[in-house]
């Protein structure tokens, strides 16, 4: 969206314009948050079930190359399993225990053999929760997306410049507004027995800017 402003700022005539502008480039990694859930009839053996799982999940990537600074605990708790019985009301029939792990996958090709290993290393009690793609270092694919929000906002001021009968002087000032890179998700599932058969596409990854610009206007 622009705006023209013809008479503000410090006795100068400006103008100003708000551009947008985009880039893409191909992910590089992918960001895994996988968990296991275990039910146990005592808070220890569902506890010790899913460490287990958990265990038996962690170290799946680590043999298929993933480093220990990309695994991350983001999650662990034990619960009480409840159920409702006629004539007695809500009764703990167990006890759940859970846990997550969020993992950074740089090897965005081997992504359906390495969460494939991990699920199968975990058993029934493995949840696939998400997957996103996002690129490591987006400091290129910004630079583009700025160029691409500039181009846009001088092309609407100079518009409103040859309106206002005059043309674009000095810039006065330039401010860039919040806009982020966006993972592309990948749906999360709750059982994953079948994630050796998932197709996994990477896609393009989007990174957005925005920039406010305000120039002076010259008289023709």
């Amino acid at each position: 969206m622009t705006t023209g402003n013809p008479n503000a700022g410090r006795g100068h005539r400006t103008v100003s314009a708000t551009g947008t502008g985009w880039a893409e480039t191909a992910p590089d990694v992918a960001v895994v948050t996988i968990g296991v859930e275990s039910r146990g009839s005592s808070v220890d053996a569902a506890y010790s079930s899913a460490g287990a799982a958990m265990a038996a999940v962690t170290e799946a990537f680590r043999r298929q190359g993933v480093a220990p600074a990309d695994l991350q605990t983001a999650g662990l708790g034990v619960r009480a399993d409840l159920a409702w019985r006629e004539g007695e009301g809500q009764r703990v029939v167990g006890y759940l225990a859970a846990g997550t792990l969020v993992v950074r996958l740089r090897d965005v090709a081997a992504v359906p053999r390495t969460v494939s290993a991990a699920v199968t290393a975990g058993g029934d009690d493995v949840r696939l929760n998400g997957l996103a793609f996002t690129v490591s270092d987006p400091a290129g694919v910004k630079e583009r997306a700025r160029a691409a929000a500039w181009e846009d906002a001088r092309a609407a001021a100079a518009q409103y410049a040859e309106l206002a009968s005059a043309t674009l002087g000095s810039v006065l000032s330039v401010a860039e507004l919040p806009a982020g890179q966006a993972p592309i998700p990948f749906a999360g599932i709750q059982r994953a027995a079948a994630v050796e058969a998932m197709p996994v596409e990477p896609g393009e990854s989007r990174v957005d800017a925005s920039v406010t610009v305000v120039w002076e206007l010259l008289a023709d």
